[in-house]
């Protein structure tokens, strides 16, 4: 008799039956749906947009080729703007203020470790052009250029604010300005002056927020349906309060691009792109013009050089 029963937990131990397989099946495949729903909604949440159109998963994917099919390589360094030689590739530029991420979000963009990063501010000090895109077919090393620039603010020096400005307004190959913002500090006193600057000299730029997650993804675990709505609320009052910032009604030169993006070069969902990043991919080959495979350069137009200077805070 109890040899019997034991027999017969053992067997009801190892055993399921068909309705509650089904069950189970049923679960985890919501559960995979949920978490699908749910990813999508953070990448749709990752961009503000009013005067742009949202890319396509199809151009997001070229985007993504074009910048990992061939690696980056160091075209430049320079500390002064006089010592740039002339070039004929367009160039985007990353701006921000020391320890906003600059360094982690270009290292991400290219997917190389081409920028030191350090919780020291002021770590990068000259401004550093690296091609991308591989040989274009016409003499060039590559088709476009991504410089990153000193930081200003703590840690910074007041040369390099002068230098900085010279390049933005003097360079004629440049094609737009991306200024990192932090998404939990927002705009800052020298960003406002960064910005005043674009604007008076008609200099193409956008905003881009780093450390996204820090608002949207707080915490090592995967945010629930409630929690992702009251996180992206949160970040949603920061993009409006940003938007009144970068295009002010009282208007002293052309406002940002009606777009700011957001960034993480620390979290990853999905195929483990990090936060962000191919949408970034995706607004600098729109910069440059080169957004589809056969698509060539603009032409360069020569802007007569000024001098300014970007003051520390």
């Amino acid at each position: 008799m109890v040899i019997s029963a034991l027999n017969s937990r053992s067997i009801s131990i190892g055993y399921v039956c068909s309705t509650c397989a089904r069950c189970l099946r049923q679960t985890s495949a919501n559960k995979r749906t949920t978490r699908r729903n749910l990813t999508t909604t953070i990448h749709n949440a990752l961009a503000y947009r009013w005067d742009t159109l949202a890319p396509s998963p199809s151009q997001l994917l070229y985007a993504d080729t074009f910048f990992l099919a061939r690696p980056p390589r160091l075209l430049w360094s320079a500390a002064k703007f006089r010592t740039i030689g002339f070039g004929s590739l367009p160039e985007v530029a990353f701006l921000g203020r020391s320890n906003v991420g600059k360094s982690s979000l270009l290292n991400a963009v290219l997917q190389r470790k081409i920028s030191y990063t350090s919780s020291k501010p002021g770590r990068t000090r000259t401004m550093n052009a690296f091609g991308v895109g591989g040989e274009d077919g016409r003499g060039n090393e590559a088709r476009l250029v991504v410089l990153d620039m000193p930081g200003y603010g703590k840690g910074s020096r007041e040369e390099w604010g002068r230098e900085i400005m010279k390049y933005l307004v003097g360079r004629r190959e440049l094609r737009r300005a991306f200024l990192l913002v932090d998404a939990e500090h927002g705009v800052k006193r020298s960003d406002e002056q960064l910005l005043a600057m674009l604007r008076q000299n008609a200099i193409p730029h956008q905003i881009l927020l780093s450390k996204v997650d820090k608002i949207l993804l707080p915490g090592s675990k995967f945010p629930s349906e409630n929690a992702l709505a009251h996180n992206y609320s949160k970040l949603k009052r920061i993009f409006e309060k940003i938007r009144d910032t970068v295009q002010p009604e009282a208007r002293d030169g052309p406002p940002a691009l009606g777009e700011i993006l957001t960034c993480s070069a620390e979290k990853s969902i999905g195929r483990g792109i990090k936060l962000g990043i191919n949408g970034i991919r995706w607004a600098i080959l729109s910069a440059v013009g080169l957004e589809n495979p056969h698509s060539a350069p603009p032409k360069i137009e020569v802007r007569e050089e000024q001098s300014q200077s970007l003051d520390n805070p």
